[in-house]
């Protein structure tokens, strides 16, 4: 009988965002692509797409990560919780302590979090109707209110989008600034700060942001260019030609965005080589989660041989409640972070190597540290894959 009643609990308590539930017409991206072919092509190789506890190690292996150190809370609602930003389509928004005991007790199976988390409509990460759904993005709210609980949706069948002139046949249109003129609020219901389970703020995007004019899309997006957002033919048989961007929301794991990110100068001064790296892009570098790395590279030489390489590693690092190494997503506190501030400059010393006569200056980038990719067992190549930033020499 008790477990007959706890279960009856948590059919009843399991939600706390506003769930607008999708129509089958809507809510995967295969629905997309009578109209929009091209631009689901592209989203299709994006980093939204694979926004999935089965589709990204690193998404997977952090979660399980804090799932095993955390004893408060089973995997489940951690999945659940990183769902408001990963999965923000997902039908059940927060779990609670009659969920936390059934789940202990590995009675869950058949809970509405289980079957929330298993949908088909959330497969897909990031797809088109999670952001071409929402109706309204509510800013007022505390920062650390994101994702799902930032957001009111449209019902089924309304689409948001970036012109005032747009009608289909199979769904209805309303313009939306951010989706044009105010792009970056979109942006950051997500992209905009990151807290750990014991309340660190690890990140903070959104404070650090520097814009300047310049958006977010401008480089993860692209520019305006002619192009087609919808295949469907008017009267004459002709397609409406738009200004549209891409759809690939390019970032941190595309090599090409790397290419001459920051810039990059060297001096000799007395036994000291001073590295220089100025950031011109409105978030500072390395961002976005806090394991991301910049690496600088001197390579001493004298002729042809090598003498000796120096490494410095510009990254964050973390330590638990117990002060351990851990991950930020359960950091107590940060305790060493290195970062070049937006439209910012910094200059790094590293020690001049005797006899050497010129010097070899690599700056790249990782998206996992040696520490966190070491917590994590990370083993896909591209968590310590070197990204080249820029390459100069300098004689000594």
């Amino acid at each position: 009988m008790r477990l007959i009643w706890l279960l009856t609990i948590i059919g009843l308590n399991l939600y706390a965002a506003d769930v607008v539930k999708v129509g089958d017409k809507f809510k995967n991206s295969g629905k997309c692509k009578a109209c929009h072919s091209h631009i689901v092509k592209q989203w299709e190789g994006s980093w939204h797409a694979k926004s999935h506890y089965d589709n990204d190690e690193y998404f997977r292996k952090t979660t399980d990560y804090v799932a095993r150190k955390n004893n408060r809370k089973s995997l489940n609602s951690i999945k659940i919780e990183c769902a408001a930003c990963h999965n923000p389509r997902i039908s059940v928004t927060s779990t609670n302590s009659d969920y936390e005991a059934i789940a202990s007790l590995h009675l869950d199976k058949d809970s509405a979090a289980t079957k929330a988390l298993n949908s088909d409509g959330i497969a897909e990460g990031i797809n088109c109707v999670v952001c071409h759904n929402v109706d309204q993005i509510h800013d007022s709210l505390p920062d650390s209110e994101r994702g799902i609980h930032r957001v009111s949706w449209n019902k089924s069948g309304l689409m948001s989008g970036p012109f005032a002139d747009a009608s289909s046949p199979y769904h209805k249109v309303q313009q939306r600034d951010f989706m044009d003129t105010n792009p970056n609020q979109l942006c950051f219901v997500c992209h905009a700060n990151d807290t750990s389970e014991e309340g660190h703020r690890f990140t903070d995007m959104q404070s650090e942001f520097k814009s300047d004019g310049k958006q977010c899309v401008d480089c993860h997006m692209g520019t305006r260019k002619e192009g087609v957002a919808a295949t469907l033919r008017d009267v004459n048989g002709k397609v409406h030609k738009r200004m549209i961007r891409e759809h690939k929301f390019q970032g941190g794991h595309v090599e090409s965005m790397w290419q001459g990110a920051l810039g990059v100068s060297a001096r000799k001064n007395g036994r000291l080589l001073e590295v220089t790296l100025n950031n011109p892009q409105p978030h500072a570098l390395p961002s976005g989660f806090g394991s991301r790395e910049i690496l600088v590279e001197a390579q001493y030489l004298n002729g042809t041989k090598i003498i000796k390489t120096e490494v410095l590693s510009l990254t964050s690092h973390y330590l638990s409640k117990r002060g351990k190494p851990t991950i930020p997503h359960l950091a107590e506190k940060t305790v060493e972070s290195i970062s070049i501030p937006a439209q910012g400059t910094k200059t790094f010393s590293i020690p001049l190597i005797t006899g050497a006569n010129k010097v070899i200056i690599t700056v790249s980038y990782r998206l996992v540290n040696d520490e966190v990719r070491g917590l994590l067992d990370l083993k896909d190549p591209i968590w310590s894959k070197k990204m080249l930033i820029k390459k100069i020499s300098l004689k000594l």
